[in-house]
């Protein structure tokens, strides 16, 4: 076979390191991103922090940012356009965003899950004070919780301190408080750990259980407890506040050690037989119950709050709604004017100072395209969805990536990164971009109606329903059939666990 050479025309897409970098950018959280520019200005002398005292407009890259494919490049990027600022030359980042209009055995050993049938909303029905139940796949701002002075086991060992008790009860005591778990529950039996204190001397079993007496008469009430029934026992017993009678207290007794199963599928017609009650007591008993604390440990636990900062903030003004950046988030970064005087004035001696100030201008560049993007695909979602924005979810409008990426000229997966763990402060709350995106259902009239506005109109239908005989998921699909909207059963059945609404032998109450 002969050999030749050949000349083949070819196209091929090429990532440059910046496009790298700036797709990557574009995909971080602002946490993510924070954390990505002090990585940056620890490694590079180019960059710093700009003062906090300055100017209030962010200064945008312009022209002279953009950097040439020429051989002194790096020296053009070198002459550094002064920023706007009072306090001195440099580029600058992020000191404001521009603003834009446009049945389980529940005897066992305590276990979280055994029980959630009782517990769940235990404070009250799973519907909120406002009337509306609390909503499911989409994540709300929740309340931020105080975190707790000292630990369970510090709130315990402080009472041991002042009680009476001999030294020997006492270390029994604080054994007995290593084996409890967050919740305030003790993980072993008696018997194994007495069966592990053999070598003691004279230890008798009757000591170990005076002793887990002793700690089940500490605050909080039912701490100590091995299950669930023996927890809520505690607490009936030792609560003087409790409006009961004697006769009443007794049937509450009753049903937490021998009928919390009945209870958490609410067969109150059952319980009533076996109880011999009527369904006035029943109804105490009910409220008395979940008046009780199943976790007396919960409120030691220490919380990690997940504080999350908005990307974008819309507002309404002179009855338009705007998008502006949230400047908290916007990082606050220059050029360092000092090194860039350096190379202004040896040029051709700079070296590595040359290559990490146009890897310095390549970041802000690259972070400003970010942040713009993030605000145009903002301002077309609030064009999109301003039904949301003036009337609640209930009035969510269909939408796909796709419609979003052709009407702004990007790339669908774009729209997809810039809507990923981005969020948007809304006056119905606090909401990631992806939210605003769903699925659509078909209606009556031949149009669309979004799944999250289907949602809404499932949690509008049961927080009206009547407690006692509440509406059945097939009844649901009639009452939005009759709003035009075609949903199947198991499709209403699928939203409804999704926002975490009880099925309906759970909903029904006294």
């Amino acid at each position: 076979m002969k050999q030749s050479l050949q000349l083949k025309v070819s196209q091929n897409l090429t990532l440059t390191p910046q496009l790298q970098q700036s797709i990557r950018l574009l995909q971080l959280s602002t946490l993510e991103l924070q954390q990505e520019i002090q990585q940056a200005l620890a490694e590079n002398p180019m960059l710093e922090l700009a003062d906090d005292e300055g100017t209030d407009q962010m200064v945008s890259l312009d022209a002279n940012a953009q950097l040439d494919d020429q051989q002194d490049s790096a020296f053009q990027a070198s002459e550094v356009a002064p920023a706007q600022r009072e306090d001195g030359p440099g580029e600058a980042l992020g000191d404001t965003a521009p603003s834009s209009s446009p049945d389980e055995d529940y005897d066992d050993v305590v276990q979280r899950d055994s029980i959630d049938g009782i517990v769940d909303n235990w404070e009250g029905d799973w519907r909120d004070n406002s009337g509306n139940n609390h909503d499911g796949d989409e994540e709300k701002p929740g309340l931020q919780l105080a975190a707790p002075e000292s630990s369970l086991a510090q709130h315990l060992l402080d009472q041991l301190r002042v009680t009476q008790a001999s030294e020997r009860d006492k270390n029994l005591v604080m054994w007995l408080i290593d084996y409890l778990n967050d919740d305030g529950y003790l993980t072993v039996e008696l018997e194994d750990l007495w069966e592990t204190l053999q070598d003691a001397p004279d230890l008798e079993f009757e000591e170990l259980q005076s002793a887990l007496s002793l700690l089940q008469s500490f605050d909080p009430l039912g701490v100590g407890a091995r299950n669930a029934s023996e927890c809520l026992t505690i607490q009936l017993r030792h609560r003087d506040d409790l409006p009961l009678t004697p006769e009443e207290l007794q049937a509450c007794l009753s049903i937490v050690a021998e009928h919390l199963g009945l209870l958490a599928q609410r067969d109150y017609t059952k319980l009533k037989k076996v109880l011999n009650v009527d369904e006035d007591t029943l109804k105490i008993c009910h409220q008395v119950i979940r008046s009780l604390e199943p976790f007396p440990g919960a409120r030691f636990r220490h919380v990690d709050d997940e504080h999350i900062t908005p990307d974008v903030i819309v507002r309404k003004a002179s009855g338009k709604w705007q998008v502006q950046l949230n400047p908290e988030v916007m990082p606050r970064i220059r050029i360092n004017e000092m090194y860039a005087s350096i190379l202004r004035s040896h040029r051709g001696q700079a070296g590595q100072l040359s290559t990490q100030l146009q890897e310095a201008r390549w970041l802000l560049k690259n972070v400003q395209q970010r942040f713009d993007t993030i605000l145009r695909v903002s301002q077309a979602i609030v064009e999109r969805q301003m039904g949301y924005f003036n009337h609640g979810e209930i009035a969510m409008q269909p939408l796909v990536l796709r419609e979003i990426a052709d009407l702004l000229g990007l790339h669908e997966s774009t729209v997809s990164r810039v809507t990923t763990q981005k969020y948007m402060l809304t006056p119905h709350g606090l909401v990631e971009l992806k939210y605003f995106f769903g699925s659509h259902v078909s209606t009556d009239s031949g149009g669309q109606a979004s799944s999250t506005a289907i949602r809404a109109l499932i949690k509008q239908l049961v927080s009206s329903e009547d407690s006692k005989q509440p509406i059945s998921d097939s009844q649901i699909a009639e009452l939005l059939g009759q709003q035009g909207i075609v949903v199947a059963r198991r499709t209403v059945a699928k939203y409804r666990e999704s926002l975490k609404i009880p099925p309906v032998n759970m909903r029904k109450s006294l």
